[in-house]
């Protein structure tokens, strides 16, 4: 029973991590020189908060997979 909550909770994690590392356009925004650092800042912000319903709904098909059908 604790080892599959742990599986688990290492699954959502992942899941997390690999949604926030896709989503961040890094590469275009670290090497624009165009991009100042408040802009930057801004733009991090604005893709956290999107994230955010992403891994939510992630992590409740993975601890309920019954809500997908």
């Amino acid at each position: 029973m604790m080892t599959d909550r742990k599986k688990k909770a290492k699954l959502i994690i992942l899941l997390g991590i690999i949604w926030v590392v896709i989503t961040l356009p890094l590469p275009w925004i670290i090497n624009n020189p165009q991009v100042s650092e408040a802009q930057f800042n801004i733009i991090l912000g604005i893709i956290g908060i999107m994230s955010i319903p992403f891994i939510v709904l992630g992590v409740v098909w993975t601890l309920k997979p019954e809500l997908t059908t």
